[in-house]
């Protein structure tokens, strides 16, 4: 698995956007393409169905020497030695969390990645010991339809800030990536636009390649 610092391309089994696919057939396209994360969310679903698809998905990533993200269930990144785990700002800090240390799984090996929607937000992250945080929603996304665009002046302000790893996400797609890769972005999410093609694999590679090496 890639140094967190080399990762570029960090990509999504987000079971709202499989379209009937196989979870991990999808999961071995992205690995295929070029993916260097991988998150697995499942808003919505029954905790017993995530950790199946946990526990499908993780042999695949371990394999291809993929990173697997399990999103908001701490409790199955341990079950399956999955090594990181995304949590948005609801879950940690309104949670009462303070330090990621306070969480078992930290404590159990696993890394955290922490949601972030402004400086400040980001800046507690940091402090709080994240991993690495994710900026955004840059544009507007149907992912998180409510949320309100961030825009690049965020990622500029994460470019000349934010020293640990961090993650452009939002909207980003082939017509904004270059936009977010000149304010300053190595490194993006991507969800709907690589998900919502017909090869996932190729759709990753299109991504690969607009990103600084």
């Amino acid at each position: 698995m890639k140094p967190l610092a080399a990762c570029r391309l960090y990509t999504f089994v987000d079971t709202a956007y499989l379209h009937g696919r196989d979870p991990v057939s999808v999961a071995a396209a992205l690995c295929d393409g070029g993916s260097d994360l991988i998150q697995l969310r499942a808003k919505g679903l029954p905790e017993s169905e995530v950790l199946q698809l946990a526990r499908a998905l993780a042999p695949v990533l371990r394999d291809a020497q993929v990173g697997l993200v399990i999103n908001d269930h701490p409790e199955i990144a341990m079950e399956v030695g999955a090594p990181w785990v995304h949590l948005g700002q609801e879950d940690f800090f309104d949670a009462g969390h303070q330090h990621v240390g306070e969480l078992p799984c930290k404590r159990a090996g696993c890394r955290i990645g922490l949601s972030t929607h402004a400086p400040d937000q980001c800046s507690r992250a940091v402090a709080a010991g994240a991993d690495y945080v994710a900026i955004g929603p840059v544009f507007a996304t149907g992912t998180k339809p409510s949320a309100r665009p961030v825009t690049v002046d965020y990622v500029q302000w994460a470019r000349d800030h934010v020293s640990i790893p961090w993650f452009a996400i939002g909207g980003i797609n082939l017509e904004t990536v270059d936009a977010v890769v000149e304010a300053g972005a190595r490194s993006i999410c991507v969800v709907s636009a690589i998900l919502n093609t017909r090869d996932v694999a190729a759709a990753c590679r299109e991504f690969r390649n607009r990103l600084p090496a």
